[in-house]
Parts: structure tokens; sequence; C-alpha cells
């Protein structure tokens, strides 16, 4: 049996800087529990079968869906994206601290590849 720890998320968010790269704190019930950290725009992306939930424990996320209002997560909150809506994660220009809880089979940018695709995740 794995030793069972408490797991600091301050601690966590120290070990990196790089934006739009989810790493790995954990796992349950076939799904990882990520963290990252988010600027700018990323990208317009859908995932067909995994639903994600986003919840943000720095600054204020914005959620960009086709053909809806923009969604406002702020510090404390949650937001959990349905499988199959397209989707932007977008920022002010500030940094966001993000929590992300979803499959493991969930691929980063969905059904889009380009140059912020990230193909294997690291455990930190």
């Amino acid at each position: 049996m794995n030793k069972i720890e408490s797991i600091n998320l301050s601690e966590k968010f120290s070990k990196f800087s790089k934006e739009w790269t989810p790493y790995i704190i954990g796992e349950l019930n076939n799904q990882y529990v990520k963290l990252c950290k988010l600027k700018d725009n990323f990208v317009w992306h859908k995932h067909e079968k995994e639903d994600e939930l986003f919840m943000v424990f720095k600054g204020t996320l914005y959620m960009d869906f086709r053909n809806q209002e923009t969604i406002e997560v702020k510090e404390g909150e949650i937001l959990i994206v349905p499988k199959g809506i397209e989707h932007r994660p977008r920022t002010n220009g500030e940094i966001v601290f993000n929590l992300l809880f979803e499959p493991k089979s969930t691929e980063h940018t969905g059904n889009v590849d380009n140059n912020l695709t990230v193909k294997k995740l690291d455990w930190i």
C-alpha cells in the first residue's frame, strides 16, 4: 500500500512556472487531479468523451463558449464544462492558479493539436 499523505497545493504550485501545462498531483477513480497556471488565451477546443472540472485557487478565470456568454470563475469557485462543449479558457492577463479534475483519458487540448498541446503530463 502506498503511503497516504496530504498534498499542500501552495507548495505544488511553487514547483512550476510554465503556463498552460498541467501537472498531475494525484489520482482517484480513474481521474487525475492536476494543477496548472493560466495566463492570457488558450485554444478553442472540446473533449468529446470527458467532462472537465476547473477550480480557481488564485485569480479569475474566464471561460468562453461558442454562442453563449463568457462565464467568470473567481477564486474559490468551480466550473464544470460538459463533454462535447467547445470552450476556451482565458485570463485578463493575470496568472490564474487552477486545479482540474479530469478522467485520465482527457487529452490536453481535446480535439485540437497545436503548439500548446502537451502530450505527456508530468507528476510533481
